[in-house]
């Protein structure tokens, strides 16, 4: 998955899940602070930086997928949303995997 460029939209491929647009910006306004301070890549593991990309895809490597899972615990404590959930069990798959979990923007 190293040196790989994620620029094309392929849910189906990466078995991706769907969260609202509007509640997953919600949720990046009100966790702002928390997801600047993780590092994540932008298109390819060659372009580091900081946060989600609102447009474009968001590589978020294996040993950054616990402070994302915090983050978005964090959130379900308060919105107890069932695409929340999901997510949640997608990155705990992630985790045990070992594997990058693709944010593909808003």
């Amino acid at each position: 998955m190293y040196n790989v460029d994620y620029v094309y939209y392929e849910p189906e491929e990466y078995n991706c899940i769907f969260i609202n647009d509007d509640f997953i910006e919600e949720i990046i306004h009100n966790y702002l602070e928390d997801f600047k301070n993780m590092e994540t890549y932008a298109h390819s593991t060659n372009d580091s930086g900081w946060g989600l990309n609102y447009c474009g895809v968001t590589l978020i490597l294996p040993k950054y997928l616990q402070k994302f899972s915090d983050i978005i615990t964090s959130a379900n404590n308060q919105y107890k949303s069932q695409e929340l959930e999901l997510l949640i069990n997608m990155i705990s798959e992630a985790m045990r995997e070992n594997k990058f979990l693709i944010h593909y923007g808003i």
